[in-house]
This record gives C-alpha cells, sequence and structure tokens, in this order.
C-alpha cells in the first residue's frame, strides 16, 4: 500500500499507482494532494487491519511525514522502531557500531551547542540534526573560527525550519556530531523482498563544487557506475537488513566510499527513494526501470541487459536549491527557460513553490561523458543568473 503526504507527489507516482490499482491509504493528507478520485482508496482503518494481518506488509511512502502517522497508526507492530533506527542517527550509529568500531560520533542538544568543548573534538567535522532531511541544518566545520560562527547559525535557523517540516522529518533540538568521512559519496535506492533478500536499483553520485560543499545539487547516474559498485553495495545492504529483518522494505541510503573500496553509510531514509519523488522517477527516465512497481512486484532489474545501451550515458538530477542569498521574498520570478537552456538534453522539469520550500525545483537530464561541463556550470552556480529580485 501507499502511504502518500506533502510535499510534493510526482505525475509519474500517481500514474504508476493507477494503471497497476496499487492500494492508497485514504488519509486527509492524500485526498488534499491528489484529485483523481479513481484510484484504489482504502480507508485508513482498513489499511490498519491489513498491517495487522500481514507480518512485514509491504508499504510505501513519498514522504518522511507520513512516519507521524505510522507511529499513530501502527504501533502494535515493529515497523515504528525500525524506522526509528533508520531515521534518528544516533541510534543508527549506535546499530551498525560493531562494524564501525573506532568511528567517532557524539549526541547534543541544542541548548548545548554555545558550550560544547570544541577542543576535545577533532576537525574537521559534520555536524547535523540526529532527525534530518534534505540536508537542512548540515555543516563541516574544519576549525575553531568556523564553529564559532556555524553554532550561532544553526541556533538561528531552528525557527525557521521548524515550520517547514514536522518533528517527525527534522527535529533539531538535538544534533550528532561526527567524524568527516572521506571519499566518494553515493546514494542507492533499494528495497528488501519478502525473503529480506536487497534489490538495487539506482546507484547514484553524489557530486560536491568542493570539500567544503554539503548541498544536494546535482546526483548522477551511469553504466560505469552501477557496474562498478552495484556488487559490494548489495554485499553491505545484506549485513544491514540482517541487522533488523527488514522485509519488504524500500529505503534510500546515501554512503561514502573511499579509494579502497570500504563503505560507511551516511545515513538510510526508511519507506521511500530519494525524497520529493527524483530517484525513484529517475530510474525509470535513465533505464525504464519503474522502482515502485518493482518494489511491490517484487521484480528485479537485469542489469546486464537494461546497461546494454547505456555506454557513454549520465542521467542526472538537479537540485535547485535557494544558494542565492536571496530572501524568498524579494525574488519576482524564477527563469525556467533560461535554466533549461544551459543542457543539451533536459528530460524532466518539475517547478517547486519557493515562497513555501527552500527550493526552485528538480530538473532531469542527459548528457555525455564528453560534456560535463553542464554538470559544474550548474554545481557551481548560485542560480542568481535565473533569479529576478
Amino acid at each position: 500500500m501507499f502511504l502518500l503526504d506533502k510535499p510534493y507527489i510526482s505525475d509519474f507516482l500517481i500514474q504508476t499507482i493507477k494503471e497497476n490499482n496499487f492500494p492508497v491509504v485514504a488519509s486527509s493528507e492524500a485526498k488534499e494532494l491528489i484529485s483523481d478520485r479513481t484510484l484504489n482508496w482504502i480507508p485508513e482503518e482498513e489499511a490498519i487491519e491489513t498491517c495487522k494481518n500481514q507480518s512485514q506488509p509491504a508499504i510505501y511512502s513519498n514522504s518522511e511525514n507520513t512516519i507521524q502517522w505510522v507511529n499513530k497508526n501502527l504501533s502494535f507492530s515493529d515497523l515504528p522502531k525500525k524506522i526509528m533506527f533508520f531515521k534518528n542517527k544516533i541510534k543508527f550509529r549506535e546499530l551498525i557500531k560493531d562494524i564501525y568500531p573506532n568511528y567517532f560520533y557524539q549526541g547534543i542538544k541544542l541548548s548545548e551547542l554555545e558550550d560544547l568543548d570544541i577542543k576535545s573534538i577533532e576537525f574537521p567535522f559534520i555536524i547535523k540534526p540526529s532527525v534530518g532531511f534534505f540536508s537542512m541544518g548540515v555543516y563541516k566545520v574544519e576549525n575553531l573560527e568556523e564553529w564559532k560562527i556555524i553554532s550561532k547559525k544553526i541556533i538561528n535557523e531552528v525557527e525557521i525550519t521548524k515550520s517547514i517540516y514536522p518533528k517527525e522529518v527534522i527535529n533539531l533540538n538535538k544534533f550528532i556530531i561526527e567524524e568527516f568521512i572521506h571519499g566518494e559519496e553515493y546514494a542507492i535506492d533499494c528495497y528488501f523482498n519478502k525473503t529480506g533478500e536487497p534489490v538495487i536499483l539506482n546507484i547514484l553520485h553524489h557530486i560536491f563544487s568542493s570539500g567544503r560543499d554539503v548541498s544536494d545539487r546535482v546526483y548522477s547516474t551511469s553504466k560505469k557506475i552501477i557496474e562498478k559498485y552495484h556488487t559490494i553495495l548489495e554485499d553491505f545492504l545484506k549485513i544491514i537488513g540482517n541487522k533488523l529483518d527488514l522485509k519488504n522494505f524500500p529505503i534510500h541510503m546515501e554512503v561514502r566510499i573511499d579509494k579502497e573500496g570500504k563503505i560507511i553509510p551516511i545515513e538510510i531514509n526508511p519507506l521511500r527513494f530519494g525524497g520529493w519523488c527524483t530517484t525513484g522517477d529517475l530510474s525509470w527516465y535513465a533505464y525504464g526501470i519503474n522502482s515502485y512497481e518493482y518494489f511491490f512486484k517484487g521484480i528485479k532489474p537485469d542489469w546486464n541487459k537494461i546497461l546494454e545501451s547505456k555506454s557513454g550515458k549520465i542521467f542526472s538530477i538537479i537540485v535547485l536549491d535557494n544558494n542565492s542569498g536571496v530572501k524568498e521574498n524579494n525574488i519576482v520570478s524564477f527563469d525556467y527557460d533560461k535554466l533549461l537552456e544551459k543542457f543539451s538534453k533536459p528530460m524532466v522539469l518539475r517547478k517547486v513553490n519557493y515562497l513555501k520550500y527552500p527550493v526552485f525545483g528538480f530538473v532531469f537530464i542527459e548528457n555525455s561523458i564528453d560534456n560535463k561541463h553542464e554538470l559544474t556550470h550548474i554545481l557551481n552556480s548560485n542560480l542568481q543568473e535565473f533569479i529576478k529580485v
């Protein structure tokens, strides 16, 4: 069944649900977002009873906002506990501590930030909400002087961020400080099938503009990436799945992989693929894989066949986060047409209400290995060239 909520449901996801007659929980939030009353809507009471009668029900959510619904209505199951092991980054580190015994992390309350004995922590380090989303409140701290600035910045951001997402999605009352992980960053969409086997649906390289960048601007996938990392990531996922007996369970995982091929997880997001229907939808446009169908029908991609025609191609998600320095209320318009001219083969443009959310939208593009300059340009852009003030 599908649990749907704000901030965004793609037309592709809705069409997939409709074509397959997948059940959708008829919550007030879902019905507010979807006008099509011909979908297979099921009452909330029926959804709860279904979960009582199935030990490992298949549930997919487009949004972590639905965690609140799960905690309230499915407390009789082990689902809320499994979700929290992933959603709470401190609990997640505790879960995998036996795999990474020397990895440094420390939980800290918001009220303790200003009095933290920073001299006892090795630079550089990452600080982020223990329960977070979309790189909000995430900072890399290089030295003591930076910490003085960033700690004050975090305190000032708290009230603004609280108004965008519920506490189950991002909670700025507690943070985690952890060592900076070296290596390249990758995002993985996968699900654990009814027997607990992990099935990888996409692997994307999270590209940064510099060593200080912690934004979500560019994610790219290609034949080379899938072939290089599929096996080692699948083996790692088996370890995670066995720890929590994951079955019929979709996740979006972010990791770093160093030069020796060692995998260190950054976080695992439960019950969904990439937020805002991004990575789940991109798998279709890039590889013809309908991630939602594959999960509910238990289909495993035939990567050898899928990748036959993908040599030399790169498929990317461009996240148009507002890093312009211009406050939303001062923006008259965003020139999406000018933006699309920067790409030789844009596939999908999705506009977002930037007055409500700190992002202008998302673009899916295809390009070749020979014209990576398109990605380099947008990666380093502060987007002011597209903004009318």
